[in-house]
């Protein structure tokens, strides 16, 4: 019996490699495809010819037959030209190339019919009678779909093996056939397709592309599992609908699913071929909840078109998304400033190679050199200036309350002046959430920041100040991707094998990507009047440990655990967006809302910022934290040795 199966199993092995062999290869030629078809043919005509004729007749008047035979092939040519039946590869055949062979054919049978009919007997010329045409007909269509679908079926196995990753399909529709399609099309798409998964009620059960469709419902994961499937592929369809549904999510991950999404500059439009090269494994960002962003990009591109646009912070993560927003609404000019020198050479390359028709000027200092500052904006007037320059990490400026007074809120005040000054259209300055309520220095450094433009704002329209530039504040919560931001620390702690390091189980907080977020800041901004602090959606809190759970599962790395910190100086359990005396009112845009809070005039800010920045250069941790709390009554330090100062 061992020798029957070792005899057996070598026989497999030889047959294997001979297919192997041939997929392997190219195509076949076209005029092999053409050759094969036309003797596919002939011999149809032949058996059926010898079935009416007799073997014995037909053999004798061979000669003659087969020239009679030859004849009647000549339609079958044509139509086989008319419909290139013979361009289409026979291992990758689809519907499409199945519906050419039978028009092709029937072009055929009915040029068969007319010279069955209209040519008279010839003493060279055999008799084909009409039922030989038409059976001779359906057996050649048959053999070539046959022969078209045993070698696409033959080539699938052959090439499937256990290489490629078996996979099912969320989704039923025109999305999921077309990733389908690219299945069985692409030979690298390294997928075989064993299953749909579908939210209907009337399609579970049912066979689509010779596969089942099974049900969304917790049985999903067991049944994957019986079919061997290790991924499933979103359908373009389903994205919006399976990032909303972080049941699904959670279960698949849990149970080592990958997931791949397709990764689309913009929507599918629900007609054109999918590639599998366009799917990408899912990340956790895209597994966070959130809805979709609408802006009205074309008026913002309008006002922008042909202006010169000033972008501090230009390296950073917020502002190298503005430059690349910007700066596809083609403005006259733009102006660059940061004082991080590797980062902004990293802009100066970008410009050059996306952007080589943009008239930029990239510069390196620091917007806290008031006559540096000056100099550009005499040099270059700016029309529009979107200020991100900032010192953002609250632990840093917890130790160096000095330098957020100097960088955050003196820079700041030099560019809002000079804004005035040079006539500056409209000033953004993007703010944060911790400037409500804030617990650190660094939040309380950002609001004094919005306490200033707005009273300049305020001063410009009451008269007090000559000046025609808006002041506009956005003020938004953490953005995914950002540097420092919690999910590239734990992408990169759990590639190290952990663990992953959270401040508190309960710390929770908002996010948003970061081209939503500029998209935001360019809409609010441009659509302001001056003096509002506009208040983005930022949607459902997410809990911070949880997230990094899910990027632990997400990753499939085992034993990485959750380690607790505490929460480190001056950072809060939960941000908050509004003022607890604040209240917000509607705007253009449903994700975008104002604040209403409280006006201050502005020659009493600017004393107030006088004193504070005397104090910042005597760097007196505990007086220049003093100074700013009196400005901000509302900050109340927390985690923090300026705890003290709110006794």
């Amino acid at each position: 019996m061992a020798h029957v199966r070792n005899l057996d199993m070598n026989r497999k092995t030889f047959v294997n490699s001979i297919m192997e062999s041939y997929f392997s290869r190219n195509a076949m030629p076209y005029w092999a495809v053409l050759l094969f078809d036309s003797a596919v043919v002939l011999l149809s005509y032949l058996l059926l010819y010898t079935m009416d004729h007799g073997s014995w007749d037909t053999m004798k008047e061979f000669p003659s037959v087969l020239a009679t035979l030859v004849i009647y092939l000549i339609p079958y040519v044509l139509g086989f030209r008319l419909f290139h039946t013979y361009s289409g590869v026979m291992r990758y055949s689809s519907f499409v190339d199945l519906l050419r062979v039978g028009s092709a054919t029937l072009v055929g049978v009915v040029g068969g019919l007319i010279l069955c009919y209209g040519i008279p007997a010839r003493a060279w010329f055999e008799d084909v009678r009409p039922r030989e045409v038409v059976f001779a007909w359906l057996m050649a269509t048959l053999l070539m779909f046959g022969v078209r679908i045993f070698m696409k079926f033959i080539f699938e196995q052959i090439r499937g093996g256990n290489s490629r990753r078996r996979v099912f399909i969320y989704g039923t529709k025109a999305g999921g056939m077309a990733l389908a399609k690219s299945i069985r099309l692409e030979v690298a798409s390294g997928f075989q397709l064993q299953g749909f998964v579908s939210d209907s009620n009337d399609m579970p059960g049912h066979m689509l592309q010779g596969v089942r469709v099974y049900p969304n419902d917790e049985h999903l994961v067991e049944n994957m599992k019986a079919r061997r499937a290790t991924a499933i592929l979103i359908s373009p369809l389903k994205t919006e609908r399976f990032m909303a549904n972080e049941k699904m999510a959670d279960m698949l991950m849990e149970a080592g699913i990958r997931i791949y999404t397709p990764n689309f500059a913009q929507r599918w439009d629900g007609k054109s071929d999918i590639s599998t090269s366009q799917l990408r494994e899912v990340e956790i960002e895209d597994l966070l909840p959130r809805e979709e962003i609408q802006v009205d990009l074309d008026a913002v591109a309008e006002l922008l078109r042909g202006r010169r646009i000033l972008i501090t912070g230009s390296a950073g993560s917020i502002g190298s998304e503005m430059v690349r927003q910007i700066a596809q609404w083609e403005p006259s000019q733009l102006i660059l400033i940061d004082q991080a020198e590797t980062p902004q050479h990293d802009v100066r390359l970008m410009m050059a190679r996306d952007y080589a028709g943009i008239k930029s000027e990239i510069i390196v200092c620091d917007i806290s050199h008031k006559s540096r500052m000056e100099s550009i904006f005499a040099q270059y007037r700016p029309e529009y200036v979107f200020h991100a320059a900032a010192y953002k990490h609250v632990p840093m400026m917890e130790d160096n309350p000095s330098e957020a007074v100097q960088n955050n809120i003196e820079g700041t005040r030099i560019l809002a002046d000079l804004a005035v000054k040079y006539g500056v259209k409209k000033f953004v300055m993007i703010s944060t959430d911790k400037a409500v309520n804030p617990t650190n220095v660094m939040g309380c450094s950002k609001r004094i920041c919005e306490i200033y433009v707005q009273s300049l704002d305020k001063a410009i329209k009451d008269g007090h100040i000559v000046g025609e530039t808006q002041f506009v504040t956005t003020r938004f919560g953490n953005v995914l991707g950002s540097n420092g931001s919690v999910i590239p620390l734990f992408r990169e702690q759990i590639r190290k094998g952990g663990p992953v390091t959270v401040t508190h189980p309960d710390i929770i907080r908002f996010f948003m990507l970061i081209p939503e977020a500029c998209k935001l800041v360019l809409e609010a901004g441009t659509m302001g009047h001056g003096g509002e602090i506009y208040v983005f959606d930022m949607g459902k809190p997410v809990k911070i440990a949880d997230l990094a759970r899910r990027m632990i599962t997400l990753s499939g790395a085992k034993n990485v655990e959750v380690k607790f910190t505490g929460l480190r100086d001056g950072e809060k359990l939960y941000e908050e967006v509004l003022n607890d005396a604040e209240k917000t009112k509607p705007t253009f845009n449903k994700k975008i809302k104002i604040a209403q809070v409280r006006e201050y005039d502005y020659d009493e800010v600017n004393t107030w910022l006088d004193d504070l920045l005397s104090i910042s250069f005597e760097y007196d941790n505990m007086e220049t934290v003093r100074k700013m709390k009196q400005i901000v009554p509302e900050y109340k330090s927390q985690h923090s040795i300026y705890q003290q100062l709110d006794a």
